[in-house]
């Protein structure tokens, strides 16, 4: 890895703690993911619930990605917004999301949006508020593979729901939505995990497509099981964390060779103690649902370790030789980016010279745009 790819050479005159977004980083993840599925961009829907940023929506086109995942109505109307042709919202609409859900669809037309249900009662209130409207809604079943999160369980009769669902009249029934991100341990276990669950669910939607005049799509994963669903026919692979990586997927998906392309810009605000100080990266800077060990990384110099945190400070010991100054720079990449980048209004944008060099706005970031 470059030594101190992470530092930025300009002077900053941007208050911490902010999101530095690394540019070249953030392209070269995307060419290693279109690799991944050799070339085959149709096989890619990834998840934007990352970056919740409209540039990033634009880069994904210029490399032919033009499908996308979300999971509130803000992050879909972003991706109309920015003319995503394919947009599927993996969040059953229930009671104000429905309303949303179809003022999103009547304001923009020409992107084609779909949304998941994993009961029959929700594909019915979403059958008669569509029939209210005039509308047809593209839906998938949502499948519970284990994680017991959301879905229909593959345990029970699955496939009666789906001819359910096919008979309602403004319901249009586009296929099986998988996420299995409870899956842990090595890629060997994670695959064999994936695969047992997968092979039996796709002989079953075999015989479903019997009955039918079309093929049904699979949309399939997270960043966990990608290198399993990526090799697989017919299935459409949703990662989000490739755009930006973080320190936990560094240590526990090593087989991905993506690389970190966020880093949190912190201040040194005080020197309590001789061997510690204080920085500005607290709760409300860094995704804190974790101990505080797995919070973040300090890149600067791994003799900094964490070991106290509040919502606007992190208490620092530091265990080497090398001298810090209050005013100085703390560089660190979060353990968990997703919820990281929500915290934030807007990142700033380093190019090869590692200099700011914009600004983008992490716009979905709100519950609410205009829907």
């Amino acid at each position: 890895m470059q030594e101190n790819w992470w530092k930025i050479n300009s002077e900053i005159r941007i208050d911490t703690p902010f999101l530095a977004v690394y540019e070249d980083r953030i392209q070269s993840n995307i060419e290693r993911l279109i690799e991944s599925v050799n070339g085959e961009t149709q096989k890619l829907r990834p998840h934007i619930k990352t970056h919740k940023i409209g540039e990033i929506l634009d880069l994904f086109k210029t490399y032919n990605i033009n499908k996308i995942k979300c999971a509130t109505i803000a992050e879909a109307e972003l991706a109309a917004i920015h003319e995503i042709p394919d947009v599927l919202l993996a969040y059953q609409p229930v009671g104000v999301k429905k309303e949303r859900w179809i003022s999103l669809i009547q304001k923009y037309p020409n992107t084609a949006f779909s949304t998941i249900v994993d009961n029959f009662e929700s594909a019915k209130a979403l059958n008669e508020i569509a029939e209210k409207n005039d509308l047809k809604l593209a839906v998938y079943l949502d499948l519970n593979t284990g994680m017991n999160r959301t879905g229909f369980s593959t345990s029970e009769n699955w496939s009666a729901l789906i001819i359910a669902i096919i008979h309602l009249k403004n319901l249009h029934f586009t296929g099986i939505h998988i996420y299995d991100g409870h899956l842990k341990g090595d890629v060997e276990e994670r695959t064999a995990a994936a695969s047992n669950a997968f092979f039996s669910i796709n002989e079953k939607i075999k015989e479903v497509e019997q009955n039918l005049d079309y093929k049904l799509k699979i949309v399939a994963g997270g960043s966990n099981t990608f290198p399993f669903y990526s090799s697989e026919k017919n299935v459409e692979s949703s990662p989000g964390t490739f755009v930006f990586w973080d320190s936990n997927y560094q240590i526990h998906l090593p087989e991905q060779n993506f690389e970190p392309a966020l880093v949190i810009v912190g201040t040194i605000i005080s020197k309590p103690t001789s061997s510690t100080f204080c920085i500005d990266i607290g709760y409300k800077a860094v995704a804190s649902e974790h101990p505080i060990d797995k919070r973040l990384v300090i890149l600067n110099d791994e003799n900094l370790i964490p070991t106290a945190h509040s919502e606007e400070h992190l208490i620092i010991e530091n265990k080497g030789k090398n001298e810090y100054a209050i005013g100085d720079k703390i560089y660190a990449i979060p353990y968990h980016v997703c919820p990281t980048c929500a915290l934030y209004d807007s990142v700033q944008v380093v190019n090869a010279a590692h200099e700011i060099c914009d600004e983008w706005q992490v716009v979905a970031r709100s519950r609410k745009i205009n829907i």
